[in-house]
């Protein structure tokens, strides 16, 4: 990699600032220089378009921020306001609102490519912890965003989550009426909410750059789960992988605002167009779809603290996925087993949201205890079963030896 020391810049303004606070070395030799896997795939663009989809939501929220009105009885108006009044508000509201659910897409994506091709593996324990801090900085991020319009479903959400930690034992309540800042979800609610909505993707940031530092420390993972031996195996991130994401990240974009444009609320619920109304309770109470998942564990459990207990437990056991799974084989391309069960656990994760998003009565009860029941038995089970009994396939010696088996150059 060229760095401050060995590469001159020709630049006279460039030479002088580097002479006095090197950031251009840095930036040449981890943003352009920085050696890549040079077989990483498609689905290694999605770390780029989450960073993209967070600076969208940072820089619309700035603009959002600048005509919301954070008071219970003008909150909803001046929603409206922005949608009728201020320039192009609408376009801003649409653009966070459904970016919100475009950047869980795009982490949802990152997060099950780490889990199919190994990412969490040795060396990258600490990468893979930091994403899951990530996550969960982005679901309160979220849940507080969504609660700012003051719609029915915000207000119902708000109360319904809320309270969900009144089932902890001794000091349950008194965090409930912290968090309402008082006896109920009222303005005190919706003030302390929106502080930490837009304090949160300040931290998120700050996560996301640990997150990528401790990426430039291990180097990325690839395809096929081989270590770097040799320059041969590495391209410089600028111009193949830089160029490579771009056009990824615009072909995400031609989606993302294909939903903004022409169907701005189909990832939405229809009843949120209604102001908040603490004395009309709506008859189905659910979260956005990117917390259905959740929401079905929680509803699986019948008793209140164990229902908290296995949602949480559902994120935090992600933190030990590194140790669960004792496998020296990180890619599931040599591990036709674990090939078999992670598609397994896409499938029961798309089944948890879909019950979820159903009433709690009849069949939809047992069949989320099941599907939550398998979640952890992946985990708990299948995962440290496999590690001792499958048979990977064999590995090539190299990166470049794989590339080179099928076609590459």
């Amino acid at each position: 990699m060229s760095g401050h020391a060995t590469y001159e810049f020709k630049n006279p303004i460039v030479r002088w600032i580097e002479a006095r606070l090197p950031i251009f070395s840095v930036m040449k030799a981890q943003a352009m220089d920085f050696p890549t896997p040079r077989n990483l795939n498609y689905w290694w663009t999605f770390g780029g378009i989450a960073a993209t989809m967070l600076v969208m939501q940072i820089l619309t929220g700035i603009v959002l921020v600048m005509h919301y009105t954070p008071h219970v009885s003008m909150a909803f108006d001046s929603v409206e306001g922005i949608m009728r009044d201020v320039n192009y508000g609408w376009l801003i509201r649409w653009l966070h609102a459904n970016g919100a659910s475009f950047f869980f897409i795009a982490v949802y994506i990152h997060m099950f490519r780490g889990l199919y091709y190994g990412s969490y593996k040795a060396p990258r324990e600490v990468l893979w912890m930091i994403g899951v801090l990530i996550f969960l900085a982005m679901m309160a991020t979220a849940f507080m965003g969504y609660v700012l319009p003051w719609g029915q479903m915000s207000y119902w959400g708000a109360v319904v989550i809320t309270n969900l930690f009144s089932a902890i034992p001794v000091v349950g309540d008194p965090i409930v009426q912290w968090l309402w800042g008082g006896f109920s979800v009222g303005n005190p609610t919706l003030q302390r909410f929106f502080s930490l909505h837009y304090l949160l993707p300040f931290v998120l940031a700050a996560l996301v750059f640990l997150h990528i530092w401790a990426l430039h420390v291990v180097g990325n993972n690839n395809p096929d789960g081989i270590d770097v031996k040799s320059e041969q195996d590495t391209l410089p991130f600028h111009p193949f992988y830089t160029m490579k994401d771009l056009y990824a990240i615009l072909v995400f974009f031609l989606v993302y605002l294909a939903f903004v444009f022409y169907s701005p609320w189909y990832l939405g619920h229809a009843i949120n167009f209604a102001k908040a109304d603490p004395m009309v309770t709506p008859p189905h109470i659910v979260p956005e779809w990117y917390f259905l998942p959740f929401y079905a564990m929680l509803r699986a459990v019948p008793d209140k603290l164990g229902g908290v207990v296995v949602m949480f437990a559902s994120i935090i056991i992600l933190f030990f996925l590194p140790w669960l799974d004792r496998s020296p084989v990180r890619s599931a391309r040599y591990r036709p087993l674990y090939r078999f069960f992670f598609w397994l656990l896409v499938i029961d994760g798309i089944f948890l949201g879909i019950v979820g998003s159903q009433p709690p009565e009849g069949w939809w009860i047992p069949a989320g205890r099941i599907a939550t029941t398998w979640y952890f038995i992946h985990f708990l089970v299948v995962l440290p079963l496999l590690s001792q009994i499958e048979r990977p396939k064999p590995m090539p010696a190299s990166i470049t030896e794989a590339v080179l088996s099928r076609g590459g150059h």
